[in-house]
């Protein structure tokens, strides 16, 4: 079975959802170490989506997805806003041409997104942001791992955030006083991502 972009809206509805419930966690987490202000935008950019989930869930996977990355580019602000958006934007130009994914398929186009945000924010892994979620799920789905899987190496990077000196961004700043705190950025991707391998379980048991 073929994973089809009908299913965005529902999986949008899960990440809204998910974000919600741990606003206020994320947003502690964010004041530490940033602006306070993620989950404020990550929302404004997640209420612009939900409002368009009908006319996104027509288009062939290509448009839906650069569709979102844009809307989040757009409005979300900020530098989360532009790495989202690139996340988006970069695998749409990777899906071009193609309307059904298989899990490696899907795997090297999430791949694609992962590498263009790592060019964006001149950052790689081990620098206490939201790439420490996305590189170890990026790799995991490369090889093929279960659902569960997947969001396990989503926890597993988040939480090594904890242990990390920030080395981007305001965080920065901080220097040792990073220490023992998870980046706001990492938390909300791996927040995300289970909730997309919930709904993806619930809707198929799996990508391919």
């Amino acid at each position: 079975m073929s994973l089809r972009s009908k299913i965005l809206p529902d999986l949008i509805k899960a990440v809204s959802s998910i974000i919600e419930q741990n606003a206020e966690e994320v947003t502690v987490l964010d004041q530490v170490l940033g602006d306070g202000d993620h989950v404020t935008n990550l929302q404004r950019g997640l209420d612009a989506l939900n409002q368009q989930a009908d006319e996104i869930a027509k288009l062939e996977w290509a448009e839906a997805i650069q569709k979102i990355g844009m809307t989040l580019l757009s409005t979300m602000g900020g530098a989360s806003g532009s790495l989202m958006g690139t996340l988006f934007i970069s695998m749409s130009k990777a899906m071009a041409g193609k309307t059904e994914f298989n899990q490696q398929q899907f795997a090297e186009v999430f791949v694609a997104g992962v590498e263009a945000v790592k060019k964006r924010g001149k950052s790689e892994a081990g620098e206490k942001t939201m790439l420490d979620t996305l590189i170890p799920v990026a790799d995991k789905m490369l090889k093929g791992g279960s659902m569960d899987e997947i969001c396990q190496s989503a926890v597993k990077g988040m939480e090594s955030t904890r242990d990390m000196k920030a080395t981007k961004g305001r965080a920065s700043y901080l220097e040792e006083k990073s220490l023992g705190h998870i980046d706001a950025g990492a938390r909300t991707s791996q927040l995300m991502i289970c909730a997309i391998v919930d709904e993806l379980k619930n809707n198929s048991g799996s990508l391919g």
